[in-house]
Order: structure tokens, then sequence, then C-alpha cells
């Protein structure tokens, strides 16, 4: 994935990272089904309307919508985080709370480091 911009609003930092191809529901899906076992107080919301699971499994099962987030505390990053994946587009939305010295001030090619390997990690996922 590329980063394309970052910004700094309140205590959190917003990215906007673009996939390599752009993707459907499916891949989408596969990416959150991945990446729901790494995040504690885990959150899934389409179309903004939160999803309640009882298990991982219905992820695979929500219906198709505009756009899919996951969001909670990532067990990887350790710090609060939301991404939004978009239907049929290459733009992901990354929000990071700055709640820790590597993302309490941060520029491009910081962020970058510490986000691209996970960002990248995901999108493989995509295609599992």
């Amino acid at each position: 994935m590329l980063l394309m911009t970052i910004k700094e609003n309140a205590t959190w930092v917003l990215s906007q990272w673009n996939l390599t191809y752009s993707v459907g529901w499916e891949q989408i899906c596969k990416a959150v089904y991945f990446m729901f076992d790494y995040y504690d107080d885990t959150e899934i919301l389409a179309d903004d309307k939160r999803i309640d699971l009882s298990s991982k499994e219905e992820i695979k099962k929500i219906g198709e919508a505009r756009n899919i987030t996951i969001r909670g505390i990532s067990k990887i990053i350790k710090v609060p985080l939301m991404i939004t994946f978009f239907n049929q587009t290459s733009v992901v939305n990354v929000n990071v709370a700055q709640v820790n010295e590597e993302f309490k001030t941060t520029d491009y090619q910081k962020f970058n480091f510490s986000l691209c390997q996970y960002m990248d990690s995901i999108e493989l996922s995509m295609y599992r």
C-alpha cells in the first residue's frame, strides 16, 4: 500500500492509503476477517452502522455496502486504530490515536515507516 496523505486532527493522525489494485467486497471482508483477532474492543461498521457479530465467521456474511470499518485497540500497533475500506476502490482511510511517542508528533516519512509493513500485510491478506 502507498501512503498518500497524513494530517493531525486533535488527538488523531488521519491518513489515506492506496491499495495496489482496486478491490471488491469479498477482498475487503477477507482483510477485516484477518485483522479481527489482532484487536481488542473490536467494532465492525458497514456504511457507518455498527454490525453486531456473534462470531468472527459472520464477517464473511456481511452484506455488500459502500465501506467497512474495523476499529479498536490494535494488539500489534498498541494504540486505538480505525481502518476504513471503500468498496470497488483502492482507497483506505486509517486513523491512529496519538497516545504514545511514536504517533504524538509525526511526519510523512516517520508515519510511513511506522505503518507501511502493517498496511502491506493487510493488503496481502485480501488475496489469501
